[in-house]
């Protein structure tokens, strides 16, 4: 099992100096790769549901990432998550992959449905047909990745005759979410899957997964469905829980230093769970 961590791309730890020091921080430690999160706007006032207050900075993952990319040298750097519907596929496609190149094959691009309407309604986007436009825009992004003479038409995207270059070394799709939709998503479309909470919701959502495998076929070009975690009741992890999350079959322990926010604290926070897999 591998790890990593997430959430540095917000609030007190977003800034250009901790980017660097966390950053190379967490490749010394042994870290494994690097994840951001995404929210264009905030509902203001805050919603029960809303993670951040609508006064909480928080950096575009991909901006921040690129910059990650160039004070590091191994990291992988993942979205966890894009709110895909949010974005255009053909500009976030050439976003994505411009950011593999520049790392050196380094993106893991991590995509979800999102869940916060007031952000969808600022971006127009409705609600309702989220899940069906996520799954256009994968699939529009894996054919101007991978198709020889790329082209789609579907209800949300559609181009011919184009191309797209550079294309990135080793286009690799992360799936977000819980529900149904989500899990028979990564199952279909995603190389892995994206959880999060305790460790005893776990177990069900890795039913939940199969139970999806079996309702849907995987193609073969995606390979095994590797498991993606970050525990979050409770965000710290002491060493029997990530042993009992690697015999659950997770690949990639992502822990979450938030909510803390003084730099030195969330250092701290990495050098503690950087032992966990001695």
């Amino acid at each position: 099992m591998e790890l990593g961590v997430s959430g540095l791309n917000a609030k007190a730890t977003l800034g250009p100096v901790d980017t660097v020091r966390l950053a190379r921080l967490a490749e010394e430690l042994g870290y494994m790769s690097w994840w951001a999160g995404e929210h264009v706007v905030l509902p203001s006032p805050r919603v029960p549901e809303s993670p951040m207050a609508p006064t909480d900075p928080v950096l575009d993952p991909l901006v921040h990432l690129a910059y990650v990319a160039a004070v590091t040298q191994r990291l992988e750097l993942g979205t966890g998550i894009v709110i895909l519907p949010q974005r255009n596929p053909v500009v976030l496609a050439k976003q994505a992959a411009s950011l593999d190149v520049l790392s050196g094959g380094r993106l893991l691009l991590g995509v979800g449905v999102g869940y916060l309407e007031p952000e969808m309604r600022a971006v127009g986007v409705p609600m309702a047909d989220r899940g069906r436009r996520t799954d256009e825009y994968i699939d529009a992004m894996t054919s101007l990745w991978t198709d020889p003479a790329p082209a789609f038409k579907g209800r949300y995207a559609e181009f011919r005759d184009v191309d797209a270059h550079p294309r990135p070394t080793n286009p690799r799709i992360v799936v977000g979410g819980h529900s149904p939709a989500a899990f028979r998503r990564a199952v279909t479309r995603g190389h892995a899957w994206f959880g999060n909470g305790g460790l005893d919701d776990l177990p069900r959502h890795l039913a939940g997964l199969r139970r999806a495998a079996e309702e849907v076929e995987r193609p073969d070009r995606l390979g095994r469905l590797e498991i993606i975690y970050m525990p979050l009741n409770p965000v710290v992890v002491d060493r029997q829980s990530a042993q009992r999350y690697a015999e659950l079959g997770v690949d990639r322990l992502v822990v979450y230093p938030l909510p803390l926010e003084d730099p030195d604290d969330v250092a701290r926070f990495m050098e503690q769970h950087a032992t966990l897999l001695d």
